[in-house]
């Protein structure tokens, strides 16, 4: 048991059976089961820390209850599916991709899905997760598929899923609409900010007496989004806030806006602001105003609760076809909806020939400035640095554009969904609001894409008309044909083939068919979000866990949450771990372009310099992801995998001299009962089963970081720095079978055993090739197939405590004094006053003086006396004293004492043998080693 080597672990996973173990758990007989749904990785790329990260905790967590004696259920998946996949097809092949058929784009992107999976796999094989890795499921398979539009099909059924017009986040750069989840923000976009006036074209009668007809008045709108100003179709106010009419010192205009903004915007536009009147935002009711851009274009003024005083001017300008709350002020009141956008991310025909074909994020916010101080509308541009939504794939900003897809109804699933979210326990607790307020943000869900590496919403759309078709029967025959030949044949049967016999005479028959096939997939968050359905066993089909990162918590762990709260009314699981994103030694995201990413492969078996990049072996990963703070950010780093190589030196250091001094014992026949063990094997005991208890409780909570500390603190203080250095006399120089070693071995027995158990799930490597080691274990020789740690309640003796920690206690305080600190040169006089503590002490030396006593033992001397008077003084003498407050009985008996410890050198010669001084000439063995 050297340092364990990479090559090491690889023989030690084929030795003890890794490949077999998930196998061979599933076909034991086990009184409960546990369920850890996989929540799928993206088949777009190599493996990296974060899938480390992901995958080591659910191995953790599975190990674990498998030792505890559940069957575990855990069937890794992949996410095949969506647009990365596309993107990367196409960045590959260049300027070729432009004139590849929907069908060579898809036979490509599953090509390259297969070739990602097989690395990723090969990855977590090697990183020890246990799992039957020849039965996976994938999204893109046959069945998943025909599942995935099974389920489409009932929620649109119920009326949950519905096709409409509405504003989207819409990706130009990808030419597709994108949820929610699809969007990572960045913080240091640049916005080009307007503050813009909208004439006042028709004041509501109470505003009429407020403004003096003859001076033409304003209202104050500001927009980060000046592209959006020729969609308006009006301007929406608060009817509870207060407004106010100014005038501008600098022009003289007369301005409305809110009265808590008058300050804030007359500094933004560098003028003062003289307040004429005030007024309350209902008082706008009626009103109109003139559109900056459009000539006879009036804009009503409309009552909004979305409006807002954090920025702007407390008044909205609002453009139904780009903005989610601007769509609904629309629905209302029966506005316009126009979109002047096309899927490139330019403007129309529509828009006018200024703006036509101009990308409204670059050159058509330009011009629209342009037109806006031209038509002396334009009051200030300013440069705003925000966080804005980008496409998570492409890292290029979106817009917000109404066109037709197919949405979730989220309205009843939502409050259903957060009921159900009561019962569920989320670790760490904050995440579960955190799931409720991204829901919260969410008014609808929008599941279809206009791409083609997906599954095809399964619906048919007349060719001259605004109508689509779908049923139960061509949904039901669609289905057959998924399942017979995959989602593929969306795209290469004719029309006429897709549709049921009895439907296709109904529509034109196959020569005049009046359907053709739609071109929208699922979103792969509908995609994934179903594999509840798909992969989790049973009739309840409900995961005991799930545990992702906290990015899931408006993606997968969201889009499983509505899928399965929607088609039955129930959350897909009873736990929610919830862990941070790996980050680099600075807390700084890791990238290529920083050069700080770390590659799993490369912490596995090294670099090309193995002097910076040394082979740390899998359980050295393992161990750092055990050990960090998971519930919030993880950081990686060459110290941070030092400091866990380190750590598992010492453990095996430890195991290693347990594993040495339990040569030659056999449990069955050599043990020592408990009562009948030195105290302080017995206080070993004592300390093991509460160091158990509290391992066991941390793997229940998933707080596998509590498990390393608990662990290191017990190898690294407890055993090493204290026991080890105290029992080693024992252990090596008295008779092989001398009960007083026997007890030792009894302990380190027990101690070895429950050190390997609690350690196994994290370090599984280490922990069967200790198992290989142990001499007098059985058939199976395997950690994970003798099940969990056992303990005992005899070896529960809180009392011994006192014995323990006061002995030391006293040793401690004369050990500092002594040259080298070698109590072995010196002869130890306790002297404690009669009571509590000198009857405890007496029961580790029952003579007056011993150099083989407990007591002895304890201090490490030579000889130990222990009196209740003290004795006539001597030179060459250390002196300490002090009191011990003993609480016995829970704290019931308390009683405080006094001690004085006397030290002074032996008079004795060094045993050639054992090293005591306890010989009586120095080429002398002493009367023990004599003896044995």
């Amino acid at each position: 048991l050297g340092q364990q080597q990479p090559d090491t672990e690889l023989e030690i996973q084929q030795k003890c059976g890794f490949s077999e173990l998930y196998s061979w758990q599933r076909e034991r007989k086990a009184k409960t089961e546990f369920c850890l749904h996989d929540g799928p990785p993206y088949a777009n790329g190599d493996p990296h820390v974060g899938h480390a990260l992901n995958k080591i905790l659910k191995d953790i967590a599975n190990r674990y209850h498998m030792m505890r004696g559940s069957k575990i259920h855990y069937v890794p998946g992949w996410d095949c599916h969506g647009l990365p996949i596309e993107i990367k097809v196409f960045s590959e092949l260049g300027g070729k991709a432009q004139n590849l058929s929907a069908v060579e784009i898809r036979e490509k992107a599953r090509s390259f899905a297969e070739a990602a999976i097989k690395k990723q796999r090969s990855a977590f094989i090697r990183w020890g997760i246990m799992a039957d890795w020849n039965n996976c499921y994938y999204t893109f398979d046959r069945k998943y598929e025909a599942k995935q539009l099974r389920l489409f099909y009932q929620m649109y059924e119920k009326g949950l899923i519905y096709r409409s017009y509405k504003p989207v986040f819409w990706s130009p750069s990808s030419r597709t609409a994108l949820a929610e989840a699809e969007l990572e923000y960045n913080p240091e976009h640049v916005s080009r900010a307007i503050y813009v006036k909208f004439p006042l074209l028709k004041p509501s009668p109470q505003l009429v007496s407020l403004i003096d007809g003859s001076s033409p008045v304003s209202f104050l709108i500001w927009t980060t989004q000046p592209w959006t100003i020729p969609a308006n179709q009006a301007v929406c106010y608060m009817p509870d806030t207060k407004y106010a009419v100014v005038k501008c010192s600098k022009s003289g205009d007369l301005y409305i806006l809110a009265a808590d903004k008058v300050t804030a915007v007359a500094s933004a536009l560098e003028t003062t602001f003289e307040v004429i009147s005030t007024f309350s935002g209902v008082d706008l009711e009626t009103g109109t105003c003139a559109h900056p851009l459009i000539p006879d274009k009036d804009s009503p003024l409309l009552p909004a609760n979305h409006v807002t005083m954090t920025k702007g001017t407390g008044l909205v300008h609002t453009a139904p076809a780009h903005g989610m709350e601007d769509y609904s002020v629309a629905s209302q009141h029966n506005l316009p909806t126009d979109c002047l956008v096309d899927e490139d991310g330019v403007f129309t025909d529509v828009a006018g020939p200024e703006l036509q074909n101009k990308a409204v994020l670059e050159e058509g916010t330009d011009v629209v400035i342009k037109m806006l101080q031209a038509s002396k509308h334009l009051l200030k541009e300013e440069k705003l640095v925000h966080s804005y939504p980008y496409d998570w794939r492409t890292k290029k900003p979106v817009v917000i554009r109404a066109s037709k897809q197919w949405f979730v109804n989220l309205t009843d699933i939502k409050a259903t969904a957060k009921e159900l979210l009561k019962k569920v326990k989320f670790i760490p607790g904050s995440a579960l609001n955190a799931m409720v307020e991204t829901m919260d943000r969410r008014p609808y869900w929008c599941i279809s894409r206009q791409r083609v590496w997906g599954v095809p919403i399964p619906v048919f759309h007349h060719k001259t008309k605004d109508e689509f078709l779908i049923n139960s029967q061509t949904t039901e025959h669609i289905i057959k044909l998924v399942e017979q030949h995959g989602s593929d044949v969306w795209w290469t049967l004719p029309p006429e083939q897709l549709l049921p016999e009895e439907v296709l005479s109904q529509v034109g028959g196959p020569d005049a068919l009046e359907y053709a096939p739609g071109q929208d997939i699922l979103d792969i968050w509908f995609d994934s979000g179903t594999s509840w359905s798909c992969v989790l066993p049973g009739t309840d089909q409900r995961a005991d866990l799930y545990l992702e990162g906290k990015d899931q918590l408006g993606g997968w762990f969201q889009s499983s949450l509505l899928t399965s709260v929607a088609t039955r009314k129930k959350a897909p699981f009873k736990t929610v771990v919830v862990h941070g994103f790996t980050l680099g030694e600075k807390g700084e995201k890791m990238s290529k372009s920083l050069g700080n990413v770390i590659d799993p492969d490369v912490v596995i078996n090294g670099g090309q310099d193995p002097n910076k990049e040394p082979p740390y072996g899998a359980d050295v990963l393992r161990w750092w992801v055990a050990e960090s703070n998971v519930f919030t950010e993880v950081t990686i780093s060459p110290s941070a995998l030092n400091a866990a190589r380190d750590d598992i030196s010492k453990l095996r250091n430890t195991l290693r001299f347990l594993l040495g001094n339990v040569a030659g014992f056999n449990p069955e026949t050599d043990s020592v009962p408990v009562n009948d063990m030195y105290v302080i094997d017995q206080y070993m005991l004592h300390l093991l089963q509460d160091l158990a208890n509290k391992i066991t409780d941390s793997y229940k909570q998933y707080d596998f970081g509590k498990v390393v500390r608990l662990l290191r603190a017990f190898y690294t203080r407890e055993l090493s720095s204290f026991y080890f250095s105290i029992i080693k006399d024992r252990l090596y120089c008295e008779n092989a079978d001398d009960p007083k070693r026997r007890s030792c071995q009894t302990a380190f027995a027990e101690i070895l055993d429950v050190v390997v158990r609690s350690v196994a799930p994290i370090l599984p490597h280490l922990a069967e090739e200790v198992f290989q080691h142990i001499p007098y274990a059985k058939e199976p020789k395997s950690v994970f197939r003798t099940g969990w740690i056992r303990t005992s309640s005899i070896w529960k003796k809180p009392g011994l405590e006192e014995a323990i920690e006061s002995t030391c206690a006293m040793r401690d305080s004369f050990l500092g004094s002594i040259p080298g600190k070698n109590a072995a040169e010196y002869k130890v006089t306790l002297v404690i006053e009669p009571g509590l503590l000198f009857e405890i002490i007496e029961m580790l030396q029952a003579e007056e003086t011993s150099s083989t006593s407990q007591l002895n033992e304890l201090m490490m001397a030579s000889q130990t006396t222990l009196l209740s008077q003290e004795p006539r003084s001597t030179t060459d003498v250390i002196e300490r004293k002090g009191t011990f407050l003993i609480n016995l009985e829970g704290g019931d008996i308390r009683e405080e004492s006094s001690y004085k410890v006397i030290v002074t050198p032996t008079t004795k010669e060094k045993c050639p043998r054992c090293w005591k001084y306890t010989a009586e000439s120095p080429d002398a063995l002493c009367p023990r080693c004599s003896e044995v």
